[in-house]
């Protein structure tokens, strides 16, 4: 997937999570918003696949279910979903961690707890390869 391709999926992506933080607001749980926003995107024919566990080898050790990922788009988007008054940085360095992993381009940490979406949504893009770790399927 091209890069044109990778900021379709995020725009789609910010559209939908835009739209639910718009018609619901927030106070639900992450799960809630993690359903409908799967539910956005597969009615837009994407491919969504939430809650996937990936074990990671690092060293030659395995480590199985090591990474759950909320929402995977088209095997190439990561969206973190959060429901949280604030982000903290450590949201933002866990889809690092995670993109790195994959050898992802970019992810979304998208915050329904924030009083605005512009507030809670934040693209990550990773910038460099990942060395001496990878995910195994």
């Amino acid at each position: 997937m091209n890069d044109t391709d990778v900021e379709r999926l995020a725009t789609s992506a910010i559209d939908c999570g835009f739209q639910l933080h718009k018609d619901i607001g927030p106070g639900l749980l992450e799960t809630a918003y993690e359903a409908f926003l799967a539910g956005s995107l597969r009615a837009q024919g994407l491919r969504v696949e939430a809650q996937k566990l990936l074990p990671v080898t690092y060293r030659g050790t395995v480590v199985r279910g090591a990474l759950r990922i909320d929402l995977l788009v088209e095997e190439t988007l990561i969206i973190e979903i959060k429901s949280v008054e604030r982000l903290a940085p450590v949201h933002t360095k866990q889809v690092l961690t995670y993109l790195r992993l994959l050898g992802l381009p970019l992810g979304l940490l998208m915050n329904f707890g924030a009083a605005t979406f512009r507030e809670g949504v934040k693209r990550i893009a990773n910038n460099h390869q990942c060395r001496g770790r990878q995910v195994v399927n």
